[in-house]
């Protein structure tokens, strides 16, 4: 009996870390197939009973904008997490493998894509013959275009040399080049509407690739207090990184829906319709953030916030997925 019973509990237990990774497994699964088809999915959605027109290929560019996204949080989270986790005391000298290399071929694909729209007078490409490469030089948009790609194309240079920190230059590059085609220069206040894009999307790739990054460390470390040390200083910087996220997310969007007409906007625009889905998607992301934070504090074991923190970085995933059709939408007008 002495030498049956720990057997059948350590196959008992084996059993049930099993069980619990299928079901994690097929839940991520079910989250993916569902972040992919938002995007395929959503415009058609998003303008139903509206009165607005989509752009051709509106769902194609907003998985490609969402791609790009992505590729953006994915080594920023990296570089900015890097940092802290050489100086936490008594770290494991270990870390994670890099996927920055991956993160900026993706975008560089995705950029690539976006391009070849832009150059055929941002309509969907069917054949090569259709891509006007030289006319890209000619307009505003081409040259932003061509300036992500190339962007994209250098940090993965960076990623794969022996300093890989300098990839942080061209990624900023992206960011810049992002905020400058999401303002045009016939809008209103270009220049701080511009402003407003590069911190709320610096800080939202900053939290979103950092809390991908901390898992990831966390993972490769194991349990210990380094990894606690750790997850505590992520959330201390998260909690300012949703402030700023918050305040221009929320000037941005009194700039394009003046604050008399963003009730009606909200439910009767695709662009609206769909803000206010992220709206939601960030408050549930905020509430998972805070759970994480209360176990961090008061939990006998520090990194049980790892939990809610996992789903937490899924709900990001979806946030970027969500961002990617709104840059893909008609704006809604003044009124």
């Amino acid at each position: 009996m002495t030498l049956t019973r720990p057997t059948s509990e350590v196959t008992d237990a084996r059993g049930r870390r099993l069980r619990h990774g299928t079901v994690r497994a097929v839940a991520v699964l079910v989250l993916a197939v569902l972040a992919l088809a938002i995007p395929l999915l959503g415009p058609s959605a998003a303008l139903h009973g509206t009165g607005e027109a989509a752009a051709p290929g509106t769902g194609g560019v907003a998985l490609l904008r969402g791609v790009l996204f992505a590729a953006l949080c994915v080594p920023l989270g990296e570089l900015f997490v890097g940092r802290w986790a050489r100086s936490v005391p008594g770290a494991p000298p270990a870390a994670p493998r890099s996927w920055a290399p991956y993160a900026a071929a993706a975008g560089f694909l995705a950029a690539l894509g976006l391009a070849s729209v832009v150059a055929t007078g941002n309509l969907v490409p069917h054949s090569l013959s259709e891509i006007d490469v030289g006319g890209l030089y000619a307009s505003r948009d081409g040259k932003v275009a061509l300036l992500e790609v190339n962007a994209f194309l250098i940090a993965g240079l960076c990623a794969r040399s022996g300093r890989p920190a300098v990839q942080v230059w061209p990624l900023s590059a992206v960011v810049v080049a992002e905020a400058l085609r999401a303002h045009p220069t016939t809008e209103h206040s270009p220049l701080v509407g511009s402003g407003l894009t590069v911190v709320h999307l610096t800080c939202a790739a900053l939290w979103a690739g950092g809390l991908l990054h901390v898992l990831r460390t966390l993972r490769q470390w194991g349990p210990g207090e380094p990894g606690a040390a750790l997850l505590g200083l992520y959330a201390r910087v998260a909690a300012v990184l949703l402030a700023a996220i918050s305040a221009t997310g929320v000037w941005s969007s009194l700039r394009r829906m003046p604050p008399g007409t963003i009730l009606e906007q909200l439910t009767d625009t695709a662009y609206g319709r769909t803000l206010l889905a992220k709206v939601l998607l960030v408050t549930v992301v905020a509430a998972l953030a805070l759970w994480a934070r209360i176990r961090l504090r008061r939990a006998p074991d520090p990194l049980a916030a790892c939990a809610p923190a996992r789903v937490e970085v899924v709900a990001l995933g979806l946030v970027v997925v969500v961002s990617g059709l709104l840059t893909a939408l008609p704006l809604p007008i003044r009124w």
